[in-house]
């Protein structure tokens, strides 16, 4: 008798369960869709996505940079990051535009969304990182100075540089002025606002030195012989180059890492760097 009062207690308590669950309109096969879409990845929106839907990708650049980027008279972009755009964009089926840009704007152009990527020889800094994502460092490029040939004995050290006789020329609004300002406080600085002709100051004698990124410095040796880098295998500041991406996408971050490390193990990368450097 008690068994048979337990089990039609049991019954009556199940019966009421289904009772409420039905009265507040769930049913079992709700129930089961529910518990199997908490299990289901949400979907993640990506600034990749846009892209491929839009058929392009946009690139922020300064044009003012080689061998990384470089706006020519009629207004063509050329460099080490536009082929590579180019071959980004590709591998995502759409068509590259390169959105012109200046260091002194670059972040808050880049935030504003005007672009979807950056690139250029773009330094990685902590100011930078705490407003936008980098991508995986696409190259090792500390600091080095480049002075007339003649000179280079005299510039070995940022001692023989920090003095008020050297006259020091850097471009506005990037690593390359921060550098000076910090390590050259006693040289006499000028803020040149043209990067594409900065170099021909030196040439001419109306400035000594500037610091900028080795590769930049053997790059305009090669373009001027009177102008030579000091130690460019010896850097005065470690640095990396990467590209900016937005903060916070996942999705396009991990493609573009991968597509990098694709085309630098493949040796699209080196190629292209060969042929702006080489």
């Amino acid at each position: 008798m008690t068994v048979m009062k337990t089990a039609a207690r049991a019954a009556f308590m199940a019966g009421t369960a289904l009772a409420v669950t039905l009265a507040a309109g769930i049913t079992t096969a709700t129930l089961a869709q529910a518990q199997s879409a908490t299990l289901q990845p949400s979907a993640v929106h990506s600034r990749l996505d846009d892209i491929v839907k839009s058929g392009t990708l946009r690139a922020c650049a300064t044009g003012d940079y080689k061998p990384y980027s470089f706006r020519r008279p009629d207004g063509q972009f050329e460099g080490i990051d536009v082929d590579l755009v180019a071959s980004l964009a590709k591998s995502l089926g759409v068509k590259p535009v390169i959105v012109p840009t200046t260091w002194k704007a670059l972040m808050d152009d880049f935030t504003a969304g005007k672009c979807d990527i950056a690139v250029g020889g773009i330094s990685v800094t902590l100011d930078r990182a705490a407003r936008a994502y980098y991508s995986k460092v696409v190259m090792i490029d500390g600091k080095s100075p480049i002075v007339r040939c003649a000179d280079v004995a005299k510039y070995q050290t940022l001692a023989d540089l920090n003095k008020p006789s050297t006259r020091a020329i850097a471009n506005p609004g990037g690593t390359n002025e921060r550098f000076a300002r910090q390590y050259l406080p006693n040289a006499t600085l000028t803020i040149y606002p043209d990067n594409v002709t900065i170099f021909q100051q030196i040439a001419d004698g109306k400035a000594d030195v500037m610091v900028t990124d080795s590769s930049e410095t053997l790059l305009q040796h090669k373009l001027n012989p009177a102008l030579c880098p000091v130690n460019p295998d010896k850097p005065l500041q470690f640095g990396e180059k990467a590209y900016l991406l937005p903060r916070g996408d996942d999705v396009f971050k991990h493609y573009v890492d991968q597509w990098l490390n694709l085309a630098q193990k493949t040796g699209e990368y080196q190629a292209v760097v060969d042929k702006w450097l080489k």
